[in-house]
């Protein structure tokens, strides 16, 4: 089922098991939509309540969530405004569909890893964790929040041309030093998602 209301253009399925209050929030990559997370999510968690917002900036036609300048170089001020916008449109969101606000889990690939990472610190509210599916440090806010208590898993490939080791590695340390509990899953893999890490997130998200 498609939306239109909320501000974000979007898709909402709800949960198949009424004990599930889990709530993913899918975050698609460049030139994605708001089916293109829906597959994965289906794998990961079933019975769980999909929210998938499409991004509104468009780029060459491909659907983003927030600007940049260049590959891997972010309008940071556009960011900040539109991870505001994705925290309001959550929020909202909520008490449209009467959802759990207190179990919404991120499922992002690229730039949605990227807006989602950028919600866990800078609306770290909104999030009771995350899957970061090849994600980048989207900033650096400038006050560490408090993650203690949520758990993230990020999946990142070694031989990745866009998001580097050491990007990778930042990352996590910033999530950690903020509180996080932090999974990290490798794959010999460039910025595609694999078998492998949906395999592994899988694991993880059974784990919870």
């Amino acid at each position: 089922m498609s939306k239109e209301r909320l501000d974000f253009i979007h898709r909402f399925e709800p949960s198949k098991e009424h004990g599930d209050t889990r709530v993913l929030l899918l975050l698609h990559a460049t030139g994605g939509d708001e089916n293109q997370m829906v597959p994965i999510a289906h794998t990961l968690a079933p019975e769980a309540t999909f929210l998938s917002p499409r991004g509104k900036i468009v780029e060459n036609g491909n659907a983003r969530f927030f600007r940049r300048f260049a590959e891997g170089v972010f309008d940071e001020e556009d960011l900040v405004f539109r991870t505001s916008e994705l925290a309001e449109f959550v929020e909202k969101a909520c008490m449209e569909y009467s959802l759990d606000c207190s179990n919404i889990i991120a499922i992002g690939y690229s730039n949605g890893a990227n807006i989602a990472a950028s919600l866990l610190l800078l609306q770290p509210q909104v999030l009771a964790g995350a899957v970061l599916f090849r994600p980048m440090v989207p900033l650096i806010p400038q006050k560490i929040p408090k993650l203690d208590g949520k758990r993230i898993f990020i999946a990142a490939g070694k031989s990745d041309p866009i998001v580097s080791v050491e990007q990778t590695m930042q990352l996590c340390d910033l999530l950690r030093q903020a509180g996080a509990d932090v999974t990290l899953h490798w794959e010999d893999s460039g910025h595609a998602i694999v078998g492998g890490d949906i395999k592994a997130a899988r694991n993880w998200m059974e784990s919870r």
